[in-house]
Formats: C-alpha cells, structure tokens, sequence
C-alpha cells in the first residue's frame, strides 16, 4: 500500500488527510477509525456498485463494532441532481444521523460529489470519507474535495469545497470496472502529464496497453502519480484561484459536449479526452505548441481508445454552453491552454475569430 498527505497546513482548514492506494484495501478499515467520531456510519453507493462491493464494507465495520446506513441511489450522470441529493437527505434524516455520523461514499465520481455535498450541508457539515471504486475517481475526483451536482444549464455549477478526512483506493474494484469506464479514467490520468508532469506522460505511452489490460501494478503507478499530482496542486490552491484551474484543460469544451448531448450520453472522461484535442488545437493557433505536439496528444487518446472527435454542435452552441461554464470571470471565457507538453496556463484573451473558425473546422467532420 502507498499513502500520499494531502498537506493543507497553508489554508484555513489547516489540515492534512491521507490518501491510501492499493490492492485488496477496501476491508481494512483500521485505515478509516482514526477518522470516525462515532461507530455509525452512513454509506452513500448506486444500484451497480452496491451488489459489488456494500455488504463487503459492510461486513468489515462491524467486525470493528460499527453499525451502517445504507443508502442506495440510482447509477449515471443523468442522476447528480437536486432530486438524487434529496435521496441522501431523506435517508439521513429517517435514521437520525448526528453530526457526528460519517458520510461514505463507495462509488465512482458521481457518487463521491453527491455524497460529499450532502456531507458538506447535513447539519452544517459531518465528516466525510471516501472509497473511490473507479479509475477516474481514483484518479481525481475523490481528491481535492470537490463536490457538488449538475444543473441543466451547466456541470457541477452547484456545489461546496469539502475536504475528505480520509480517502482509500482499491485497486481490485476497477476489475469489474466497464472497459468504457477504464478508458474514460485514463483521460484524467493523461491530463496530469499534459499539464505538469511530461515525464509521467512518457510512462502512460510506454504503459498504455499494460493499463487497459489492467495490470495490477502498472494501475497502482498510475494511481500513486495522478495523486501526487493533484495533492500538490490542491495543496497550493484549495479553493482553484489560481493553478488548480489547470486541472481543467479540455473541460470548458468537454462540459459544453456532456450538457448538449445530455449527460451521461458521453461519459466525463469521454468528453474531456475530445475537449483536449480541441484545446491543443486552439493552443497551435495561438502559436503555443506544434502540429506536432497536436499529433502526439491527439495519438495518446487514440491509443486509450477515446474519442479525439468532437462532436458538431456548431460553433454557435459550445460558445453559448461555455459562456455559462463556471470558470468564466469578468464575463469572459477562460480556457486551459498548453504553451508546451507539461506546462499550461489559463488564458482569458482568445481572439473570438480564432475560437469560432477552430470550432468549426475541428467539429465539421465529427
């Protein structure tokens, strides 16, 4: 097993929280009590992962002498709603949760950002830990403390930066992982080298089909780096003023793709991996990058098996769709922009033209 601290000394929460990854963890729950006010405990999961891997972790509290609520939601995108939340509330308040009951999430992304913005407003707050059981919530949205649900005008525009006390990470959980699921995961993974780590980028190339076969300690690698990356990013800027915005190049259009199409039609990582080509492209205009650089990115997400195509929706439409996207400031767009492999900036100055004939010569042929 490899733990990572998340050092958050230099925030107001002044506080740190360890991130577990390996194999096989998801029992040991001695990994969890430090963390625990109370031996009750709240397990937020959906109908797919619930048969999977509950009564496992079920099974393993009470063997400490914890007791657990479980609450089972309804699986996918489409569900990371008001409507879904208020599942959670309902659930909370019938059995009595105190302030001092712990929220688990046990499940992938939407699961953790329900979960923990339920623990971020239950009473004004209660602990929350998580269980991330897919590659892209290993990876990155179990970290960093992000939560919160979607609205029909815009992804995760609703929400609370809430941290974690605890984060564990099997890896065995990705081997009843959808091959779909894996290789939207691995979109995230690619990002942190794009973004800062060039060098971890050679290794995802080298180690791309070591990962879609899932090989146990390439996973755990490619885990272990993605965290480190991200713990450091959200220990220089919790609440994203300034670098942790990096960690959404290809979401400005990524998200626009997911609200057009309707969510859950593209997965996230799916759309991401399309909203990066398109990124990469609108740095070559800007006379960033290379055509080069645009082809290696381009093959990368080929290799894993992603889509590099977004889809046509008109310039018209993204333009409306990123306008409403959370990052905009000052009314205008900003965009994650590389101005080489494994460096990346935020840039609020794209030329209007420039955008408007990348999207439509990028999407045309979609």
């Amino acid at each position: 097993m490899k733990t990572i601290m998340v050092d958050l000394a230099a925030t107001p929460s002044a506080r740190s929280y360890p991130i577990h990854i390996g194999s096989g963890i998801l029992g040991q729950t001695e990994l969890i009590l430090s963390h625990m006010p109370q031996k009750r405990v709240a397990i937020v999961t959906n109908t797919t992962v619930a048969p999977l891997y509950l009564e496992r972790l079920r099974s393993a509290l009470e063997d400490q002498g914890a007791a657990s609520v479980p609450i089972i939601l309804p699986d996918g995108e489409e569900h990371k709603n008001w409507q879904t939340l208020n599942l959670i509330f309902d659930s909370l308040l019938t059995k009595r949760c105190e302030r001092g009951t712990p929220v688990i999430a046990l499940g992938g992304g939407v699961v953790g950002d329900l979960a923990g913005f339920a623990a971020a407003t239950y009473l004004r707050g209660v602990p929350f830990i998580q269980f991330p059981t897919t590659l892209l919530a290993q990876v990155d949205s179990s970290v960093g403390g992000k939560t919160g649900i979607n609205h029909p005008l815009g992804k995760n525009m609703i929400g609370a930066f809430y941290q974690p006390r605890v984060v564990v990470a099997d890896s065995t959980t990705l081997e009843t992982l959808p091959e779909r699921e894996l290789r939207a995961g691995i979109a995230e993974v690619i990002k942190y080298g794009l973004i800062r780590d060039p060098a971890f980028l050679v290794w995802i190339e080298r180690n791309m089909i070591k990962l879609l076969a899932r090989d146990p300690e390439v996973l755990i690698e490619a885990i272990h780096r993605s965290c480190m990356n991200k713990a450091e990013v959200v220990e220089a800027d919790e609440h994203e003023s300034g670098m942790r915005a990096l960690l959404n190049l290809g979401h400005t259009f990524g998200h626009a793709i997911e609200n057009a199409l309707g969510y859950g039609t593209w997965l996230h990582g799916e759309a991401v991996a399309a909203g990066t080509v398109l990124a990469a492209e609108l740095s070559r205009r800007m006379d960033m990058i290379t055509q080069t650089d645009v082809e290696r990115i381009r093959n990368i997400y080929v290799q894993a098996g992603l889509p590099v195509a977004a889809p046509d929706l008109g310039p018209e439409k993204y333009l409306h769709l990123m306008g409403l996207d959370k990052k905009v400031a000052g009314g205008k767009m900003r965009f994650v922009l590389l101005h080489r492999i494994g460096e990346a900036a935020v840039h609020s100055d794209v030329p209007a033209g420039i955008l408007t004939e990348m999207l439509q010569e990028c999407t045309a042929n979609a």
